[in-house]
């Protein structure tokens, strides 16, 4: 699939949602710079390679991509604390996607949340180093047992704000939230700003949120191209 152009028309515009559902990173804000450095960091002191592994952290809780690499001798839950607490001393280039502050903050209350991989604590302080909101909701890596490519968060999400998962947006960037948002039966719209190569899905792709606005009518929220 081509990377799309900033939001040259709106993602389903015959679609009325009862509300959006936001991954984080990569989807309102960029953190690789600083997730990278941190991983690279601890992935060289236990004697792996970051350009193999690096693809695969995002999207993913931090402790079930520790695990997964099974490395003899550790506790991934030590491990993975000791990343989080790096990354939120390191913030350095830590900064919006472009149109997300606008966009978001032209929501209601009881119309978006936050599902991230990350935990509230960091997930917050990224937020605030991106100049960012903190949602209404919040579902972070402490309030889901099984994390993305799992449906769970996004169901959970929809049910504490009263919604059908089936009837709210899900925006994503890494191929993990994607099939998260597929396995809930959502309609997914896929962020493409911090891709380096084209995501291939079936679902409706803008680079950005620049140009995207949003009616509201009834308790819906549309998505429309700002004029």
């Amino acid at each position: 699939m081509p990377e799309q152009p900033s939001s040259p028309r709106s993602p389903y515009p015959d679609h009325a949602f009862e509300a959006f559902l936001f991954d984080m990173d990569g989807t309102l804000l960029t953190s690789i710079e600083s997730a990278e450095r941190v991983w690279s960091r601890w992935l060289r002191r236990h004697g792996l390679d970051p350009v193999k592994i690096l693809p695969s952290i995002h999207g993913v809780q931090t402790i079930e991509t520790i695990t997964r690499l099974a490395i003899p001798g550790i506790d991934p839950r030590e491990e993975a604390a000791w990343i989080v607490r790096e990354e939120m001393t390191d913030l350095d280039g830590v900064r919006a996607i472009a149109g997300a502050v606008d966009f978001v903050g032209s929501l209601p209350d009881d119309g978006w949340a936050i599902v991230t991989s990350a935990t509230r604590q960091l997930a917050e302080a990224r937020l605030a180093a991106a100049g960012l909101t903190a949602p209404p909701l919040f579902i972070t890596a402490e309030d889901i047992a099984v994390g993305k490519p799992a449906p769970d968060c996004y169901i959970e999400a929809a049910r504490r704000l009263g919604k059908d998962v089936t009837r709210c947006a899900v925006f994503e960037d890494a191929p993990a939230g994607i099939a998260a948002g597929r396995a809930a039966g959502a309609p997914v719209v896929v962020i493409t700003a911090t891709h380096a190569h084209p995501v291939e899905t079936e679902y409706p792709a803008v680079r950005d949120y620049v140009g995207l606005t949003t009616i509201h009518h009834e308790g819906t929220i549309r998505l429309a191209p700002a004029r």
